[in-house]
């Protein structure tokens, strides 16, 4: 079976990856822009087929469906980082939305039949979610945020509107937060492993950054959510929605706790005004039940050997 991983160097698609590789039998293409750090893919790189391609560049896009054929495209390309998306809004839609687009146009205009596409949603498109919302169902209004909940929301409707126009064998997964080893050191679970790892090598003085320490996260192991990605193509319905998480929430000064109980230094923890939000989700919280009927997914890694492992990841690298 061919595979094409969009975001293939990222965390998501770096792990994605690894799990179709262990599988066998599938070949697994890739695609890359020239700029694209490769850390995260440098041990695949003998197995794997990359295709530099910018994909808001319809032709660029079309061009690299048309030479891989794919059987399964699994889409992460995208500007993934909510902070971001307040400082350059207009990219932020642009990237996640035309890049998108161009993929599911090469598809219906090479008329690949066989093709399957998984859209890598986000819990951020459920927004403002009240408390007797809680868990989040995949019927619960989406009340965006943050532009980058917007352009999430774009792409999950853009591929629900393919499957009804064209045909498109498309299934959006709308995953609750996900962390473990290779994650951005711009995102909470890194940011603070990586700070921890700098001070206990003497390269950062004690004192650990943070934004809002209240919100409540739904935390899964990356390790696990690829997992779901792969059955959402092979099990799911196509057309629909299904969220992914662990269905339990941490408050991120749990996080933290947690990861500093796995090192023996003292610090004091101070307010970084830079990584405050303009307006944050307050809890978010999964109902994966539709998704685990559907498939038999069940996560298997525990949230504390997901953050151990991340602070390994951090240790090896600073």
């Amino acid at each position: 079976m061919r595979v094409l991983i969009t975001g293939i160097t990222g965390m998501a698609g770096s792990h994605l990856s690894d799990y179709l590789l262990e599988r066998g039998g599938i070949e697994v293409h890739g695609i890359k822009r020239w700029r694209s750090r490769i850390e995260n893919i440098e041990h695949l790189m003998d197995r794997i087929t990359l295709h530099e391609c910018e994909l808001r560049d319809a032709s660029s896009a079309k061009k690299v469906l048309k030479d891989v054929r794919p059987e399964r495209v699994y889409h992460f390309a995208a500007q993934s980082f909510v902070p971001a998306s307040w400082n350059s809004p207009a990219d932020t839609l642009m990237n996640n939305i035309l890049g998108e687009l161009n993929i599911l146009e090469a598809i219906r205009e090479l008329d690949l039949k066989d093709t399957r596409m998984h859209i890598a949603g986000s819990s951020e498109e459920y927004g403002l979610v009240y408390e007797n919302e809680v868990p989040i169902k995949e019927t619960n209004p989406l009340r965006p945020l943050s532009p980058y909940a917007v352009s999430k929301i774009g792409q999950d409707y853009l591929a629900y509107q393919y499957y009804k126009s064209y045909g498109i064998f498309t299934v959006r997964t709308r995953a609750f937060n996900h962390t473990g080893p290779r994650r951005g050191e711009v995102f909470v679970t890194s940011s603070f492993a990586k700070q921890i790892a700098s001070i206990e090598k003497g390269l950062q003085k004690p004192v650990i950054y943070v934004g809002n320490l209240e919100a409540k996260r739904d935390f899964s192991d990356i390790r696990d959510i690829v997992k779901a990605y792969y059955l959402s193509l092979e099990k799911g319905e196509a057309g629909d929605v299904y969220n992914v998480g662990n269905d339990k929430a941490y408050s991120i000064h749990d996080v933290l706790e947690t990861l500093l109980s796995y090192s023996k230094i003292k610090v004091s923890i101070e307010k970084d005004p830079e990584r405050m939000r303009p307006s944050d989700v307050p809890l978010l919280v999964c109902d994966s039940r539709k998704f685990r009927e559907k498939t038999g997914w069940v996560p298997e890694i525990p949230f504390e050997k997901t953050l151990e492992d991340l602070l390994n990841y951090w240790r090896e690298r600073v």
